[in-house]
């Protein structure tokens, strides 16, 4: 998700089909008004040849000169085993060609693609920085580094970060693959984490990747994790650059922690637990093992928006819906605003994304159950009271 110049709201719907693209839409705000734009195959020039369908965009939107920038992904897995797979095409399909970084011309509707991912693989995390026109990606599933130039169209693959990705063998080779990689603005710096807890840097000055000695996100407070087996282990999950302070903030997944780390100083500092306060009080972990990827700054405010999941249920079959909480930088401070409720009186659930509107209107994709079955669709909420 994300806004753009234009005032309007884009988002795309995925699909875990292996013969149904994920669609992308935009939301205009005042009027209400909500357009098709197009199917990710189409965007990406995929087009009508039978192969694994492009399946999501599991990324933000990024504006540069009237061009949104993003990146596409599988979504079809064989999930037998547990783990997420890539799954083999059914007869008479192709394997999955390759994510794609991709661009939208806003004024003139056009997609371009600027790069295919290596080896089949999607592009599961993405970014760019915009004053140099350098975009990332991490490939899933064995977490290759890329980085694409748009003055020399240059592709460039650094290999993996994450021993044999989540195609490893669980209790050995398995890695998790980072969710998000963070652009330091000021000299183009590019980080992203392993399971390990190690932080890896990209130098733009000189190309290269270095992991940063010293420092680590392997903190007590976040569990004894194990980085061979399902789950984000050490990895942040969720994360944001805030220019207020020059610095990183993000929250482990499995735990739940919000943490800033200060690229300057190369120092962790674990802030607070930022699940919902049914987690508290229970002393239970929120729903989701893996954590949750709705992280939102308004930088004017200085304040963090989360989207987590409880674990409580509230009847033998629904359960607890996920909580909105925010976290203020300046004064240390967090609150729980409760269960997101839609209107149709249901909690909502299973959010997938975040984004924080100039009015303070918030945005997320929910899993909403509709005419007997369960689809994920856009919804707001609508600006929220300080806390206490």
């Amino acid at each position: 998700m994300g806004f753009a110049s234009d005032g309007k709201l884009y988002y795309v719907i995925d699909s875990a089909a292996y013969n149904v693209p994920g669609q992308m839409y935009s939301l205009a705000p005042k009027t209400g008004v909500i357009t098709h734009i197009a199917d990710l195959n189409t965007a990406t020039g995929q087009g009508e040849v039978k192969a694994v369908a492009q399946g999501k965009s599991h990324v933000n939107f990024i504006e540069r000169d009237g061009k949104l920038y993003f990146s596409t992904h599988l979504g079809y897995y064989n999930k037998e085993s547990g783990v997420e797979r890539n799954a083999a095409p059914p007869n008479g399909y192709l394997p999955y060609p390759g994510g794609h970084f991709l661009s939208y011309d806003l004024k003139t509707g056009r997609f371009e693609s600027l790069a295919i991912a290596p080896l089949g693989e999607g592009i599961i995390s993405f970014n760019m920085d915009v004053k140099r026109g350098r975009l990332y990606g991490i490939t899933w599933p064995t977490g290759h580094f890329l980085t694409f130039d748009l003055v020399t169209k240059q592709l460039r693959d650094f290999g993996t970060f994450f021993a044999a990705g989540e195609s490893g063998e669980v209790g050995s080779t398995y890695r998790a693959i980072c969710r998000r990689i963070v652009v330091d603005p000021r000299d183009g710096s590019a980080y992203f984490t392993s399971g390990e807890g190690l932080i890896h840097r990209y130098i733009y000055d000189t190309d290269q990747v270095e992991t940063i000695p010293g420092v680590n996100l392997r903190k007590d407070y976040f569990g004894d994790l194990d980085p061979t087996k399902p789950g984000m282990a050490y990895n942040w999950r969720a994360a944001v650059w805030n220019p207020n302070d020059n610095a990183i903030y993000a929250v482990n997944g499995a735990s739940g922690y919000l943490f800033r780390f200060d690229p300057g100083a190369r120092s962790v500092e674990v802030l607070e637990r930022l699940t919902s306060e049914p987690s508290k009080r229970t002393g239970m972990a929120d729903k989701s093992g893996y954590g949750y990827l709705g992280l939102a700054l308004d930088t004017r405010n200085n304040l963090l928006y989360y989207l987590t999941g409880s674990p409580l249920s509230v009847g033998s079959k629904n359960e607890e819906g996920s909580h909105l909480i925010t976290y203020d930088i300046s004064k240390n401070k967090y609150h729980d605003h409760g269960q997101v409720m839609l209107d149709t009186g249901e909690p909502a659930a299973n959010e997938q994304a975040l984004v924080v509107a100039e009015d303070s209107t918030v945005y997320t994709l929910t899993q909403i159950n509709r005419n007997g079955s369960e689809e994920m669709d856009l919804i707001s909420v609508q600006p929220l009271p300080a806390g206490p």
